[in-house]
């Protein structure tokens, strides 16, 4: 008699816990929200490329290292003598590049000399003026040119797109509530990621060795800037209302 009322009474209890599990899985399919719909919306825009970076290069060889240094100090501080009477924020700014001493060995793995070379990078919004100043820097020849897009047009182009891809992403979310019925919607989640071709990235171009530059180091180099584009996608999810 006692075996089988604890029988039955743990059948009870076994019910009862079914019951509850039953009604929390209700509860929570009730809670879950529905009419949601994902979607997204994208936007670009291609603008000039309105920063060009140049890069001239000088290089040394000499017997040992400390000469092959000074010789390079030597022309990187001449260039930038020359270089920063022309300097203007913006218009055209100077720096140095890359700076480097090793050594030359022969067959043998015998150190022989010592070579170095040392870069000063120009780069600025006013393309002549950059130009003409990469042409003209004294014992450096033009290594290397590329265009991009300034930190302030991007963030201004950024900008624009951005609003675009916003209103598009508003329009579709309206447009899809509409043909299944609803008469708007709420924005449940979003997020914004962006795609960017061509600038902050320099695309080097090939050019002649600094030294076979050396002879026309007089002459402005030419140089013609192409298009930076910005691409932002909006997704998201909305509930239709």
């Amino acid at each position: 008699m006692s075996s089988r009322y604890v029988l039955s009474r743990s059948a009870g209890w076994v019910a009862a816990a079914a019951v509850a599990v039953s009604g929390a899985a209700a509860a929570q399919t009730a809670a879950e929200p529905s009419n949601q719909v994902s979607l997204s919306a994208s936007a670009f825009k291609d603008v000039p490329e309105d920063w060009l970076t140049m890069v001239v290069r000088a290089s040394t060889d000499a017997a040992d290292a400390v000469s092959a240094q000074n010789q390079l100090k030597v022309i990187v501080e001449a260039a930038l003598a020359s270089l920063r009477a022309q300097a203007q924020p913006q218009q055209m700014e100077v720096r140095t590049g890359s700076f480097g001493i090793y050594p030359r060995h022969n067959n043998q793995g015998r150190v022989i000399g010592w070579q170095g070379s040392a870069e000063v990078v120009i780069e600025g919004r006013d393309f002549a003026r950059v130009s003409a100043a990469a042409g003209k820097v004294p014992g450096m020849a033009v290594s290397s040119a590329g265009f991009s897009l300034s930190r302030e047009g991007r963030q201004q182009l950024e900008s624009q797109v951005q609003t675009l891809a916003v209103e598009r992403f508003r329009q579709r979310a309206q447009e899809l509530s509409r043909s299944f019925g609803f008469s708007g919607y709420t924005v449940r989640q979003v997020s914004v990621s962006s795609a960017d071709q061509g600038a902050p990235v320099i695309a080097h171009r090939a050019m002649a060795a600094p030294m076979a530059m050396a002879a026309a180091a007089d002459m402005a180099v030419p140089v013609e800037a192409g298009k930076a584009t910005v691409h932002i996608t909006v997704s998201g999810t909305v509930q239709m209302r």
